[in-house]
């Protein structure tokens, strides 16, 4: 009888979805000293099991093209400026303070990679995260645009606590990209985070924008309270190619 009560218990938490109880119940019953604490550290098990759950999704869903925990970046290779900054930016009071980040360096310094690192630790604090490349957000809200369901897209992308924007200044764009990406970005300022990664100093920002005004605009609502953060050095990636040499 007990066999067969075991068995129906697997299928039921498999049923429900309650996987912690489905893994945990045999091994909690050989624990536990009456119900209530059986059913206590079962519902335990059963919260840790959704908020892996939960994590996982939000880092899933975050579309990040790989995954690099900041545990993992060796702070030696990174610039002055980073290692400095960086201890503060890991406790994440930039998202609650809807502050901006701002890594400005030349390729292969680590911004991509620090952004990545600083995302996923958001999505296991429980923040919702997005992350793409700029080239690919002017593609999405030219489409969007084209398809009358832009209002629907602006709504969403306000919804996330912080959108990582990789990549600002390997590609220029026309009047109509500048003017989507500006209005966009300007819908979470000072209230939502922004991570941008660029490979141009402010004073180049016109090349890609292609409008004095619109550029002034971008870079005055982007870097307002943000965290403006010099990456140019040594090429982190070789740094790290030749550590496993």
């Amino acid at each position: 009888m007990k066999i067969k009560f075991n068995e129906e218990i697997k299928e039921f938490s498999n049923i429900l979805k309650l996987r912690g109880i489905h893994d945990h119940f045999e091994e909690v019953i050989e624990e536990s000293r009456d119900y209530e604490e059986f059913l206590h550290k079962l519902l335990l098990l059963e919260i840790d099991e959704k908020d892996k759950h939960g994590v996982e999704c939000r880092i899933r869903n975050a579309k990040f093209p790989y995954r690099k925990y900041l545990d993992d970046i060796d702070v030696r290779y990174l610039s002055e400026c980073m290692q400095k900054k960086l201890p503060e930016l890991s406790t994440l009071a930039f998202i609650e303070k809807g502050q901006n980040v701002i890594l400005v360096g030349n390729p292969g310094t680590g911004k991509t990679h620090v952004s990545i690192g600083l995302g996923i630790k958001a999505c296991m604090e429980g923040y919702k995260v997005l992350f793409t490349t700029i080239p690919l957000l002017i593609t999405k809200l030219k489409e969007c645009n084209s398809q009358k369901t832009l209002t629907y897209f602006e709504r969403r992308f306000e919804k996330y606590d912080l959108v990582i924007a990789d990549e600002l200044g390997y590609i220029s764009f026309d009047k109509e990209g500048a003017e989507l990406l500006f209005t966009n970005l300007s819908l979470r300022a000072s209230r939502k985070s922004i991570i941008i990664t660029t490979n141009l100093s402010f004073d180049r920002w016109e090349e890609i924008f292609g409008d004095p005004v619109i550029t002034s605009a971008m870079v005055d609502r982007l870097t307002h309270k943000a965290h403006i953060i010099d990456m140019t050095g040594d090429s982190y990636r070789l740094h790290e190619s030749l550590s496993q040499c």
